[in-house]
């Protein structure tokens, strides 16, 4: 694998803290888009899940807003997006990020191609992320210049933030469904605090909070410290109480 530069730890870094920072679900894959178009100097980057069982190809998310969504673009003008060699690829179970012409071999002469052209993005960096049995879901990013080694180094090492950046925003619209969730300031509490204990007074364990977040159970604890120092407990039974009776959780 290409050796990674410092300023790429800190964009990743940067984008760790934005996602865990944001405490609106609806905003999470536009602000990941945004810092993916600057992170691989982009033309265009566009989260989309293509929905099988609805044939239905929905764009997300997509940077920069004045540009449009690239991928409903590209739905727009060809009769079967699912024949994308990204689309493809994940369908065929591929899970690590690809680079389009190294998985199709007449990509830069294929309408596909032509039609990224229009949005500036002639090569595509295609980045899978799974998650939702109903849909192939990706991000594609767009631009002009080859990708290189190390754009696909980098992107493996953003893969998994994106699949926890996910899993996090839905336990997000999950908890906001059931009752809206108070301003984190309330209790100085972070949004990845208050999902935490979101999780905390359903009644999983640290180990089934780790897996639902796919984090670790040592930063669930981590987590879990924060929250009983800033609300003044010191266990489960009584953390779990006065979330309840603050409207912190449902």
């Amino acid at each position: 694998m290409a050796q990674l530069r410092v300023r790429d730890y800190e964009r990743i870094l940067d984008l760790v803290v934005a996602v865990l920072g944001n405490a609106d679900p609806e905003a999470t894959w536009p602000l990941i888009t945004r810092h993916l178009l600057e992170a691989f100097d982009c033309s265009a980057v566009s989260f989309a899940g293509l929905y099988t069982t609805e044939r239905v190809l929905r764009t997300e998310a997509w940077a920069p807003e004045s540009q449009g969504p690239m991928v409903l673009e590209l739905a727009e003008r060809h009769d079967t997006p699912a024949q994308h060699p990204l689309a493809l690829h994940v369908a065929s179970g591929g899970t690590c990020p690809v680079i389009m012409s190294r998985i199709s071999e007449r990509w830069r002469h294929s309408e596909w191609h032509d039609s990224a052209r229009d949005h500036g993005g002639g090569e595509q960096l295609g980045l899978p992320t799974p998650g939702d049995p109903q849909a192939l879901r990706a991000l594609i990013l767009g631009r002009e210049d080859e990708f290189t080694e190390r754009d696909l180094a980098l992107a493996a090492r953003i893969q998994p933030l994106l699949l926890t950046a996910d899993s996090h925003t839905r336990e997000l619209r999950r908890l906001h469904a059931a009752v809206p969730l108070p301003a984190p300031a309330a209790h100085d509490l972070t949004p990845r605090e208050l999902t935490v204990l979101g999780l905390l007074t359903e009644g999983l364990t640290a180990e089934g909070i780790a897996r639902r977040l796919l984090i670790s159970p040592h930063t669930v604890n981590r987590h879990l410290e924060k929250v009983y120092r800033k609300l003044g407990t010191n266990n489960r039974v009584s953390t779990v109480l006065l979330a309840k009776r603050s409207g912190l959780v449902p």
